[in-house]
């Protein structure tokens, strides 16, 4: 065997209780499990190399069914602030914008559209274009293993462009037909971002026509819907409908309820995916444990601003009337772009900017650095918006923690980060979202039990993407496992200081090899992109 991990407490994915066992791993794989071998006084395994776990715990890797790492994992391939929380598997391509599939045009244009989530991209080789040839690319070496959802939103830009109407018929047929490829080439489903532009102005009709296409290969459609805030229910209640129309798997992006009109409603979001999931609904969903969003400044504003891309937006924002009119939208009337609800200055938070010398607004709200400034919250959004030519991103303080905790205890819940890793003071998720539910919502507070909480952070988020031999410890099972210390586990990131790694995860393997050891990065990159299996 290559390694034995002796007298370790087995919390083996499934929910069940733990139980104290060796592990061996060979080739990649779990090769053996005794059971309390010590104590039965039976033949042990032996290994190359044996790993006394006395005191910690032994789970599954953790998957993230939210990650915006895109092109995180091949600038920093070493990828640690998710490594070192024992994520073995993420999912990218999320909330309908990503790098694939693209043309040149679309290219520029998305990688303009997201500088806020992952750099503009400077300092990558785009040397692919399809599904299929960006995850070759991630098949060259990376930290942690990856898996991919077509982003509606860039297939929209492909085949379409940046207008607000609906597709010609040859459009929807080209947008079927860039769908088809990529789960052809691997992809395991469809994101969108319906609070996002262009993918927000494709009608119902349209997502539909498209989740039949990823239901006939058994994928899944991920949605970030059209409202976290008003009417929140309602568009909840428009994915579930659209999905059964088209056949499709539905996953929920960070579901949850948001701003002040949905304090307290967690319950009525589960009533309506109870009695979906009792007619039959293949329904699971995601969240991370904590009660701010994040994502980029220019995605607050009305949709009808966004049209013709980010050129057409600082243009707009250039012209007095037309910013006013915004400003009207944002403040007054609700804009779509902020879940129809007012926008609140003093919770709109800047935590990175892509121009250096906008640094002094990080960490501060909009609110309090235009009362520095002496001028009108607007004034001071506009001014970085325009400045940062919209790179701008955000913590947005409009969650309520009872909904986190009524929504992470359900049935169909999965762990993801939405961790957003740029900028210079990002949302802690991006460094603490597994092991915070280990630590403060699992031990600390019982809002679940240890064994629950890997549950929805391994088995069932394997069972989603069809894994058949991950997220169990299991024999024959792929051998991506993390070591944790159940008494100290906790996440070190805060929004003080959201670069902090974790504590009390020591060892974490992908595909049988040491990627934490001893609390340090390895330079092992063992992980690899992980397909849609037929």
């Amino acid at each position: 065997m290559d390694l034995v991990i002796r007298d370790v407490d087995v919390i083996d994915g499934s929910g069940g209780d733990s139980y104290r066992a060796d592990v061996a791993v060979d080739g990649g794989r779990i090769a053996a499990i005794v059971k309390e071998a010590a104590a039965a006084g039976c033949q042990r395994p032996t290994a190359r190399r044996v790993l006394d776990a006395e005191g910690l715990a032994l789970s599954p890797g953790f998957i993230d069914m939210h990650a915006h790492s895109d092109l995180a994992l091949l600038r920093d391939p070493e990828h640690t602030p998710k490594a070192a929380q024992g994520v073995t598997l993420e999912v990218l391509g999320q909330d309908g914008l990503s790098y694939a599939p693209v043309d040149d045009r679309t290219l520029a244009e998305v990688r303009r559209a997201i500088t806020g989530w992952n750099g503009d991209g400077s300092d990558i080789d785009f040397d692919w274009r399809t599904v299929g040839e960006y995850l070759d690319r991630l098949d060259r070496g990376i930290a942690v293993n990856a898996a991919y959802l077509i982003p509606q939103g860039t297939v929209r830009m492909y085949a379409v462009g940046w207008d607000d109407r609906p597709a010609t018929d040859a459009e929807t047929d080209r947008m079927r037909q860039l769908v088809a490829e990529g789960m052809e080439q691997g992809a395991v489903g469809m994101s969108s971002g319906l609070t996002y532009t262009p993918g927000m102005y494709a009608p119902d009709s349209e997502l539909t026509e498209l989740c039949k296409v990823v239901a006939g290969y058994g994928g899944y459609y991920c949605p970030h819907h059209r409202s976290y805030g008003a009417g929140a229910l309602r568009a909840y209640e428009e994915m579930v409908a659209l999905t059964r129309d088209a056949g499709c798997a539905l996953h929920l992006a960070h579901a949850t309820m948001n701003f002040g009109v949905n304090k307290g409603r967690a319950p009525d979001l589960l009533a309506l995916l109870d009695e979906a999931l009792e007619q039959g609904a293949d329904i699971t969903l995601d969240t991370y444990p904590y009660t701010p969003g994040c994502t980029t400044l220019v995605a607050m504003l009305p949709s009808w601003a966004s049209e013709g891309g980010p050129e057409a937006v600082l243009a707009r924002l250039q012209d007095a009337e037309t910013s006013e009119r915004i400003r009207h939208h944002l403040e007054e009337v609700g804009s779509d772009g902020c879940h129809g609800v007012p926008i609140e200055w003093d919770t709109i938070e800047i935590s990175g900017v892509s121009d250096p010398a906008l640094a002094p607004f990080v960490g501060s709200t909009i609110a309090r650095s235009a009362e520095t400034r002496g001028e009108a919250p607007w004034v001071t959004a506009r001014r970085l918006l325009i400045e940062d030519r919209l790179g701008s991103t955000i913590l947005q303080h409009v969650g309520h923690e009872e909904n986190v905790r009524t929504i992470m205890r359900h049935r169909v819940h999965t762990g993801g980060s939405d961790g957003i890793l740029q900028g210079l003071k990002p949302h802690p998720r991006a460094y603490g979202t597994f092991p915070e539910y280990l630590g403060k919502y699992a031990r600390d507070e019982g809002v679940l039990s240890l064994e629950e909480c890997v549950a929805h952070l391994t088995s069932r988020p394997a069972a989603r993407l069809r894994l058949p031999d991950r997220g169990l410890v299991r024999e024959g099972y792929v051998a991506d496992l993390v070591l944790f210390d159940p008494a100290t586990v906790a996440a070190g990131s805060t929004y003080a200081a959201p670069r902090t790694l974790p504590v009390g995860i020591p060892h974490v393997l992908i595909d049988g090899k040491f990627v934490i050891e001893d609390g340090r990065r390895t330079d092992v990159l063992a992980g690899r992109a992980v397909r849609r299996r037929p």
